[in-house]
């Protein structure tokens, strides 16, 4: 079966970019953020009943335009595991270029247990400049778009280094360890001196933290994750080849912000390397597509949502993010240059219930991922019309990917 999860920033609500213009910066519209917040728990509720599987949270600051307000990742997760009883609650994803990998690791093995292991961890690499350069900058850490660049192995090494250390920091009981960019304990080659409880913690701390000079040799990151040995791993991606075999190699599961032409040419490589290093995956497998569904009683008003809802932050947004999907737009605001330039993308689908799960049948035969990513723009798309958007796709789209994606429970994805 196909597992469903629903990634919620949220989007500050707007009219229409004049009102956005108009009440700038939206971001910090104190009324349309409590409004937003006010609805959270009904969607969550429907979330449990319906038999979604997971609802993620995604790091992201500084958003004074109001599309993506999610600086508080953690208080999102642990607000919606105190609302639900079912889903799994989690994110998607620190951005570990940026974040302090032991407070990462502290939070969501606590969330872990909070929720008894109902939660996932994700992360992400970072591309936005505006603030991964400003709450990076004493890593060093500059934006990236995966272009290969010095700035992006900047990226990539920072990353993958923050990202084994929460790894350590979850399943070592102690550890010490130096690099460029940390050292534990500080300092760590003389070991920290004048810890005041330092006899005690060497008779009721983790072996080797003191050693018999009354110095601090390692550090104890607690609690320990609830799960054994960590929660499920999700990587943000947009199907490169490097993110693909560092998270295969890893069986960390990949979440695809891209094309079904990206996805269906790395999957494949994912579950070979996933397999070389001990996994047993099928196609698909272990895997994740990331889209945006818009569901309509017909062709018009599907395309019509679109309008509504995704037209505002695609254009605004995700145009100069990716011009490739935009440039021959500039300058167009008709709604068929506008859907057009959505149906480029291939993340962005509306129309029938028909159309849309044939769309998706179709992509599922090229990767039947073992899960799906859901993003509906909430609170630009209201709290009732997300709530039936999900019914719809729970309860027609659903059962027809079910039916591809027929999977054991293996490997990190079934913990």
């Amino acid at each position: 079966m196909v597992k469903v999860m629903v990634q919620m920033y949220p989007v500050i609500r707007a009219e229409s970019t004049e009102e956005r213009r108009r009440m700038r910066p939206m971001g910090r519209n104190v009324e349309r953020f409590q409004e937003a917040m006010a609805g959270m728990p009904d969607i969550l509720k429907a979330m449990d009943d319906l038999g979604v599987w997971g609802v993620s949270s995604i790091e992201h600051h500084f958003h004074s335009e109001g599309y993506e307000v999610g600086p508080a990742i953690g208080m999102n997760t642990g607000y919606w595991a105190g609302l639900t009883k079912n889903v799994r609650v989690g994110s998607l994803g620190y951005v570990m270029s940026v974040d302090d990998p032991i407070r990462v690791a502290e939070e969501t093995a606590t969330l872990d247990h909070i929720t008894k292991g109902r939660c996932f961890v994700g992360f992400a690499r970072g591309y936005q400049s505006r603030w991964t350069q400003v709450l990076g900058q004493k890593v060093g850490n500059v934006a990236t778009l995966s272009d290969g660049s010095e700035d992006d192995e900047r990226n990539r090494k920072i990353y993958e280094e923050q990202v084994d250390l929460v790894l350590k920091a979850w399943t070592e009981e102690a550890f010490d360890y130096k690099s460029d960019l940390w050292e534990y304990p500080y300092p760590h080659d003389e070991g920290l001196e004048g810890w005041f409880m330092g006899d005690v913690t060497r008779q009721l701390g983790a072996p080797g933290e003191m050693d018999e000079e009354g110095k601090l040799r390692k550090i104890c990151v607690v609690p320990a994750p609830y799960s054994d040995p960590h929660p499920p791993v999700f990587i943000a991606s947009n199907a490169s080849i490097e993110t693909v075999e560092y998270a295969g190699k890893r069986g960390f599961i990949p979440a695809y912000f891209s094309s079904i032409g990206r996805c269906a040419s790395y999957g494949p490589r994912y579950t070979e390397v996933a397999n070389e290093n001990g996994f047993n995956f099928k196609p698909g497998q272990n895997q994740a597509i990331v889209r945006w569904p818009h569901i309509g009683q017909t062709s018009d008003e599907g395309a019509q949502m679109a309008m509504d809802w995704s037209s505002d932050i695609f254009m605004n947004f995700y145009g100069p993010l990716f011009p490739d999907w935009t440039e021959k737009g500039q300058g167009k605001t008709s709604q068929e240059d506008i859907l057009g330039l959505m149906d480029k993308t291939g993340l962005f689908q509306y129309g029938t219930v028909s159309e849309v799960r044939d769309y998706y049948i179709d992509q599922w035969k090229q990767l039947p991922a073992e899960y799906i990513t859901l993003i509906y723009h909430y609170a630009q798309t209201p709290k009732e019309e997300m709530i039936k958007q999900l019914k719809i796709f729970m309860e027609e789209v659903k059962p027809a990917l079910d039916e591809l994606t027929d999977y054991p429970d293996l490997g990190q994805a079934a913990e």
